[in-house]
């Protein structure tokens, strides 16, 4: 099977949907399809050494809007041809902006069927972003109409899909979960002594965890908030924030606000205390930690996993914690909750800081529970990304079948599809402008080389017929000089005869 991956994220931006195309690239490659990755270019960044090609097209700095990332400019000539080329049999996009208006440029020159997952709850980053409703209302339109036009729409929850939905698309949509790099199991013993190790966690206290961007929206203030209570109620505990974020040093002075005690770990890799309380109950932040097997450790060191997110439409890492058979708390009809069991495949809690503390407070301790509960998590929730991949693979052959045989319910025809197509013939006229181009260049070329062989040959006959007439000129010149002075010699004898004459007489 031949698949275009296209997102607006990859290498060197790392991100939850980045991880996403690089997993599915790189075992659908391992399993014998031919996989090609489209993505914006980054200045200065290496797109080599990957076991696929990525094929890159020109970005707009926009990082200081949008936190970091570029907005590509799909309508590229290159990329199109070099897609086309490719000649894929599905097409698949991960963001709804520039890489969807490609996927749809590249359906108009291939007719390959497009499916578009929904990974983010786009209307949290449309708001922090455009700050005008009416602006806001119209991006989220024209987002809208483009996921329309795909021909499948696949969410990674159904919350997502709702989600999608409250935006104002009206199709029908596909729940097709992400899956986690994390072996199935717990590391041993002597890892989980290396990362604890470094920090004040004592063995006979609950040790909650937090792996994820450092960012309000996460929930943060629902822990932080709910560990205070518990701090003031007497109950020692170490809360282990792992990852680094904007909103990091708002979360790390509420928890002294809170009453805890907090180290930090700086950029240098030096363990600080920032405050020191007479309540039990510590905070410790260690920055971002990117080795795949530290993480586990710390999922494996911990207790319980916190996740009070309502912006996440999948909580990979809630599946994470899973794998190394970590239960987590979670917020009631959160997308991060689907699955979810409470009591025994993790917890359920309303979204406020109260629930959480009354819910740490009861079972916090009972260590043997949530050991049970983390197994059930483990057994029920986790998914390789093996499985999500065959998943998506078989499901890409059902789509491809119904398109062949002409059963694949054809997209909702949106007002933008006329000028996907005339962008499309646009690019594909311009290519092949390029294309004479470059013949008429080739010919040009390959007769000039052939002017030249004229040229040089011709160069050769006239420089020898030069030097030919050089050396004849030569030659007749010397003749005549020789018979000037033959003349002269001649001459001189008669004069000298009439002179001997003249005296004789």
């Amino acid at each position: 099977m031949k698949i275009c991956l296209l997102n607006d994220s990859f290498p060197p931006v790392i991100d939850g949907v980045a991880n996403v195309v690089m997993n599915y690239a790189r075992i659908m490659t391992e399993n014998k399809n031919d996989v090609i990755v489209a993505t914006p270019r980054y200045p200065g960044a290496d797109y080599t050494g990957y076991t696929y090609p990525v094929v890159t097209y020109r970005s707009i700095d926009t990082t200081q809007i949008v936190n970091g990332y570029r907005a590509g400019y799909p309508l590229s000539v290159s990329a199109t041809g070099k897609l086309k080329e490719f000649g894929p049999d599905i097409i698949h996009t991960h963001c709804p902006v520039s890489s969807t208006v490609l996927a749809r440029l590249l359906k108009n020159e291939t007719d390959a069927p497009v499916i578009f997952t929904y990974h983010t709850k786009f209307d949290f980053d449309i708001a922090s972003a455009v700050k005008a409703q009416f602006l806001r209302d119209e991006v989220a339109r024209i987002m809208v109409d483009n996921i329309s036009a795909c021909d499948e729409v696949w969410t990674v929850s159904r919350g997502a899909g709702e989600n999608l939905k409250s935006l104002g698309y009206k199709g029908d949509y596909r729940v097709v979960s992400n899956g986690v790099d994390f072996a199935k199991g717990k590391v041993s013993q002597e890892e989980v002594e290396a990362v604890r190790a470094p920090y004040d966690i004592p063995e006979d206290v609950p040790i909650f965890l937090f792996v994820g961007r450092l960012m309000k929206y996460k929930g943060l203030p629902i822990i932080v908030d709910a560990l205070g209570k518990l701090s003031k109620e007497g109950k020692d505990f170490r809360m282990i924030f792992v990852g680094g974020g904007t909103d990091a040093k708002e979360m790390q002075q509420r928890s002294v606000e809170n009453g805890l005690s907090v180290d930090i770990r700086d950029e240098d890799g030096i363990i600080k205390t920032l405050s020191s309380s007479e309540n039990p109950g510590k905070a410790i932040f260690t920055g971002p930690e990117h080795d795949r097997e530290v993480l586990r450790a710390w999922n494996t060191l911990a207790d319980l996993f916190l996740f009070p997110s309502t912006y996440d439409t999948n909580g990979i890492v809630v599946r994470e914690a899973a794998a190394c058979g970590l239960a987590s708390v979670l917020i009631m009809d959160s997308c991060a909750a689907e699955g979810i069991e409470d009591g025994r495949n993790g917890y359920i809690i309303e979204e406020n800081a109260d629930s959480m503390a009354a819910l740490l407070s009861r079972i916090g301790n009972d260590r043997k529970a949530l050991k049970e509960t983390g197994m059930h998590a483990m057994d029920e929730i986790y998914i390789s990304w093996d499985e999500a991949v065959s998943d998506a693979l078989k499901r890409y052959a059902e789509v491809i079948d119904l398109k062949r045989s002409g059963k694949l319910v054809h997209a909702k025809k949106e007002p933008s599809d006329h000028l996907m197509s005339a962008a499309a013939t646009l690019i594909d006229g311009t290519r092949k402008v390029f294309d004479v181009s470059r013949d008429i260049k080739e010919g040009m070329m390959e007769n000039m080389s052939e002017v030249r062989e004229e040229l040089r040959y011709e160069y050769t006959e006239i420089q020898e017929k030069y030097d030919d007439l050089k050396k004849n000129t030569a030659e007749k010149t010397e003749k005549i000089k020789q018979k000037g002075r033959d003349m002269k010699e001649k001459l001189e004898e008669d004069l000298q005869t009439a002179y001997e004459l003249k005296g004789r007489i």
